[in-house]
């Protein structure tokens, strides 16, 4: 899109969804909205304890299906070798290399981080955007649809009576031989 522009910001994902088909339904040229989610957090859930047998059978594992998926591409190019026996030694030299990386790598934490936990970046809003050639008129669908409120009515500034406006930094008698007030 070349200049999007707001048409609504709902709470949750499902209502920003609701918008965007309710602009389809009206036939609403829908490949011109992007659905953003905004005021972004991350979330980190701690998950367990991390030790040190923890970390050597998770570095094991790791490793061990690392040598499965090794062992079997080299099954696909060799003819001459027993193919459990190559699987097989894949898999543990995976699952011992897996188990020493995972060590070391553990040990360079020195105990700084000694949980494990899962991390998501979750949205706190929803803002649904349209080009801005069509914005108009997407707002007012979801306005009709009672998706979002009624632009608000903003009445012209008013002086008071007898009193003229007149900008900062000018004077009040534009006859005043002094020009525009010095600031």
């Amino acid at each position: 899109m070349d200049y999007p522009m707001s048409i609504g910001v709902f709470d949750t994902y499902p209502q920003a969804q609701k918008a965007v088909d309710t602009l389809s339904d009206k036939h609403f040229p829908v490949q011109n909205c992007l659905i953003v989610g905004t005021e972004l957090r991350q979330l980190e859930r701690v998950t367990g304890r991390l030790t040190w047998s923890r970390v050597i059978v998770g570095g094991l594992l790791s490793g061990l299906w690392l040598g499965l998926f090794i062992g079997l591409v080299f099954s696909l190019f060799v003819n001459d070798v027993d193919l459990f026996s190559l699987v097989l030694s894949t898999m543990l030299y995976g699952a011992g290399f897996g188990a020493v990386w995972a060590t070391i790598g553990y040990s360079f934490t020195r105990g700084r981080r000694d949980f494990t936990s899962v991390s998501r970046i979750v949205p706190g809003k929803y803002e649904v955007l349209a080009e801005h050639k069509v914005a108009a008129d997407a707002r007012e669908i979801l306005r009709s649809a009672g998706l979002i409120a009624p632009a608000p009515y903003a009445a012209p500034p008013v002086s008071p009576p007898g009193s003229a406006a007149v900008p900062p930094g000018f004077p009040a008698d534009p006859s005043s031989p002094d020009g525009p007030a010095a600031s």
